[in-house]
């Protein structure tokens, strides 16, 4: 009896003992870096031999919860966890211990804890609570309420998402304050604000409420200056969500911050990709035509077998529905749309940002499938030159130098210096014609920047830039000093002159960071003389585009417009054989936008009116919605309608070099005897993320369709000697359909495959045809890889990019003899381009690379190649590669 009356006091005792320390046990939550279930174990393991008494961990929220009692502290438990080689934030894993971890466990080192040495001034102390906001108005407003509920002090730290609180314990208590704060509308770490107070908040202050604490909020600049999202009232046209063109921006204004990566901007209402120069670094990206090897949206077209061009396509149309912007100013158009694309060096990128489908009425009425925008680098935080040397084993050499570099804290200045040259002789299939043309191009441009928005809400921009390109190419041997009249090899000769000045200024209101003015404004001189045998064609034209731009809000920041006005000059002057076609183009337009934002869903709607002199009144409304069904799943749809005046003889010259004559079949318009070319495009696009193995994943679909409601059509199936102009009667659609999916099947592997489907027909004068070259099938495979840096800041990068194509219809060459027939369809086929590049260190890179490594190419790219000068000649039926397997080497040294 004794016996069991001590057991029953013994268990007494030890269950209160168990309930005092349990009473005196503490549960945090702490952001901890991790992979998956192997890390799990391991975060858990030492966080219990470190003293916690329960350790759980998440590795979709990337936090660790733990319970300790009075004995345990959390700062040796996480610094344990630390040495483990987890980092979290209060301390971070040494390098060596980090790579020590087996390959599955490398988690993204994105998370910045502070080291062990400097620790104790961040980390998070007992007056200080996490607070959930985005800008300076959530600051104002969460400090004001810590006040209102009697803290002494407050001050809320965005980039830390913790507001610190003095306060007298006899007067309030953190409970009241961060109670106050919660009823204002900011989540915390006691009370969360209720649903219809966070919704009345204004847009900017729309905080993700399911980030966990503590995790850094994707809408503020990071503690090394890089904004990762939208950061302020004054944030438009950015493109790239956690990576894009993030900048303090007046509309048309942008002074740049640092971007990292390729990524589709999920709180735009458009569909829009930014594409960053590390993106660019994967492939050989000599010039913009270059740019997008490893992107699947645009399509680029292979050169033309005589005159070596290359033209971009977009939603199955020509590049010339596309608006080709450089810092958002008019670029690729008019004389420079066949070459222009080769005036952009791909060093000089520092990002692009591609639009599909209705861009902005704010930047003109020429875009129908979408807008391209490349915008130079022109950012460093310290002096930077860098130089890249280029050359492939087919005798094309190029040069880049760029220095950027601050001239004091509102001054930056960049110079851009590019030269190429093409000397060798490059016929790989043996018809005596060059397979690219031969020549060089001085390229050079100077930027000066100047940035006080946040002090005085100036900022301004300037630009200058000069080319110089000459080109060569027809049969080998062909001497350009002489004419053509004097020799019988048939020669084509190519010399462009090209210079521009332009300006952004712009003006943010004092006390009014949503409101702002902008003015753009740019002088264009475009000269080309070239010849193609025995045709002369050339051109110049004078541009001057102006554009400003008032942007502000309608009661709060939901309710957001701009207005403005735009003015356009074009002056033509071309010759073709022995007739000379002038033209002046006065268009001035005035526009409107408004941006209506709500919880889950942004209403993006616009309208201009241009009053063209030689095309008549225009209006062109556009509209983009989105709507996040969950924040991982977003639609959005398009509608818009675009207008332009089409250059017959500029955008045609690929089809210069034949024995093709040009008709033009006027119908009383004013362009070339033309009408202008009028479109309508809509579309409708599906996002959706989710995590596979553990990782994040984006599968995007979309679908446009281009309605022409007037269009120039350019028929070369009604006889393969002409080449006929003539406007649209009766229907001209183009429908696209791609699929995206890009995912992460283990770390440093980036997959990217994408199946694109394109419908383009239109009414020919004998008939419904699709239109030649647009394959209806394309598939793409990119697989890029690149292994851990070492302690110098090396490491290497793989990246292959497989193209495949479908059958094309071929234009009509039924009445030629049979030798000099073509097929009614193309063959299909694939390309396969890859590169190996290392990074020594932070400053040195070298790569090897390979292009069309199938080496498939057209056989008879030129049609009666023997004959050049007669009647079967036709260098413009391209539809495929026309070199083979062509290998590169580069350099890129920084200083």
């Amino acid at each position: 009896m004794k016996l069991y009356i001590s057991r029953i006091i013994l268990g007494v005792f030890l269950l209160s003992i168990q309930c005092i320390f349990a009473q005196n046990l503490s549960k945090n939550q702490f952001k901890v870096k991790g992979n998956c279930e192997m890390c799990k174990e391991r975060i858990e393991n030492t966080a219990k031999k470190a003293g916690a008494k329960t350790a759980t961990y998440s590795i979709d929220s990337q936090t660790l919860i733990i319970e300790t009692d009075n004995n345990a502290s959390s700062d040796e438990i996480l610094k344990k966890i630390a040495e483990a080689g987890h980092d979290n934030e209060k301390f971070k894993a040494s390098a060596e211990t980090y790579e020590d971890l087996p390959g599955c466990c490398h988690y993204d080192r994105n998370l910045q804890p502070q080291t062990i040495d400097n620790h104790e001034n961040h980390a998070k102390k007992e007056n200080e609570f996490y607070v959930k906001g985005n800008c300076e108005s959530c600051k104002a407003r969460i400090e004001k309420a810590a006040k209102d509920a009697g803290a002494d002090s407050a001050e809320w730290n965005a980039e830390r998402q913790i507001v610190t609180i003095n306060f007298d314990s006899n007067k309030t208590s953190s409970d009241k304050i961060l109670k106050k704060i919660a009823e204002v509308g900011h989540d915390n770490e006691k009370y969360k604000s209720r649903d219809n107070t966070y919704k009345n908040l204004p847009s900017c202050c729309l905080y993700d409420r399911e980030i966990p604490f503590g995790e850094a909020n994707p809408k503020v600049h990071t503690e090394e200056g890089n904004p990762s999202e939208h950061t302020d009232h004054n944030d438009h046209n950015t493109a790239g969500e956690n990576h894009g063109s993030h900048e303090k921006n007046i509309e048309g204004v942008t002074v740049n911050g640092s971007k990292a990566a390729t990524s589709l901007n999920k709180k735009e209402a458009g569909l829009i990709f930014n594409i960053d120069k590390k993106e660019l670094l994967k492939a050989a990206c000599c010039n913009l035509s270059e740019s997008f090897e490893t992107n699947a949206t645009v399509d680029v077209s292979f050169s033309n077998a005589v005159t070596g061009t290359k033209q971009l396509k977009m939603l199955g149309l020509d590049q010339k529905y596309t608006s080709l912007t450089k810092e958002l100013l008019p670029e690729i158009r008019g004389l420079a749309s066949a070459y222009g694309l080769n005036f952009i060096p791909g060093r000089w990128i520092e990002s692009i940002q591609l639009t599909k489908g209705g861009s902005t009425v704010t930047n003109g009425y020429e875009s129908i499938t979408g807008q391209i925008n490349t915008e130079l680098l022109k950012n460093a935080e310290k002096p930077e030159t860098s130089l890249n040397l280029f050359s492939d084993f087919n005798g094309r050499a190029e040069a880049n130098i760029t220095s950027v570099s601050p001239i004091n804290k509102k001054w930056s200045q960049t110079f851009l210096l590019h030269g190429n040259g093409t000397f060798g002789d490059t016929d790989m299939n043996d018809d005596g014609f060059l397979d690219r043309p031969k020549g060089t191009q001085l390229n050079a441009a100077y930027l000066l920047n100047y940035n006080d928005l946040e002090n005085s809400g100036l900022g301004s921009h300037f630009g200058i830039n000069f080319i110089k390109d000459e080109r060569t190419s027809g049969q080998i041997g062909f001497d350009k000093k002489m004419s053509q009249e004097k020799q019988s090899l048939y020669g084509v000769g190519i010399d462009i002159s090209r210079f521009q000045v332009w300006n952004k200024t712009g003006y943010v209101f004092k006390g009014k960071p949503y409101q702002s003015l902008g003015w753009m404004n740019q002088y264009t001189f475009h000269q080309q003389d070239s010849f193609f045998g025995l045709r002369n064609y050339s051109g110049k034209q004078q541009t001057y585009y102006s554009n400003l731009i008032f942007e502000s809000i309608l009661g709060n920041t939901n309710h957001k417009y701009k207005a403005g006005a735009s003015f356009m000059y074009d002056g033509y002057d071309e010759t073709y054989l022995t007739s000379t076609i002038k033209r002046n183009e006065i268009v001035p337009g005035a526009f409107a936008e408004y941006t209506l934002t709500g919880l889950k869903y942004t209403l993006v709607a616009g309208a201009r009116v241009d009053f063209h002199n030689l095309a008549g009144t225009q209006f062109t409304p556009r509209l983009n919605f989105k709507y996040d069904f969950t924040p991982q799943t977003i639609l959005r749809l398009s509608a818009g309608r675009g207008f332009r005046t089409a250059n017959i003889f500029a955008e045609s010259q690929q089809y210069f070099a034949s024995s093709r004559s040009i008709q033009v079949l006027q119908n009383g318009g004013n362009i070339y005897g033309l009408r202008p070319e009028i479109a309508w495009n809509y579309g409708a696009s599906l996002q959706q993320e989710f995590k596979l193995f553990g990782r994040k994943s984006t599968v995007v679909a979309d679908f446009f369709r281009t309605d022409f409601q007037d269009q120039v059509m350019v028929d070369l199936d009604r006889s393969p000697q002409q080449l006929t102009f003539y406007n649209l009667e009766g229907k001209s659609f183009a429908n696209s359909f791609q699929t995206q999916w890009d995912f992460i099947p283990f770390k440093n592997f980036e997959v990217r495959l994408a199946y694109k489907y394109y419908d383009v027909q239109a009414d020919y004068l004998d008939g419904r045809r699709e239109v030649p070259f647009m394959a209806k099938h394309r598939g793409f495979v990119n697989f890029a890889y690149s292994t851990n840096k070492n302690s110098k800041g090396g490491f290497w990068s793989f990246d292959t990019t497989l193209n495949a194509v479908g059958k094309q219809r071929l234009p009509n060459t039924s009445s030629n003899p049979a030798e000099f027939q073509l097929p009614s369809y193309s063959e299909s086929y694939a390309v396969l381009n890859a590169q190996i590049s290392r990074n020594f260190n932070k400053k040195i890179r070298a790569y090897l690379g390979g292009e069309n490594l199938t080496s498939y190419y057209q056989k008879n790219a030129i049609v009666d190649v023997k004959n050049p000068f007669g009647n079967y000649f036709d260098g413009g039926m391209v539809y495929a590669p026309i070199m083979k397997a062509n290998f590169y080497v580069g350099l890129d040294v920084t200083f």
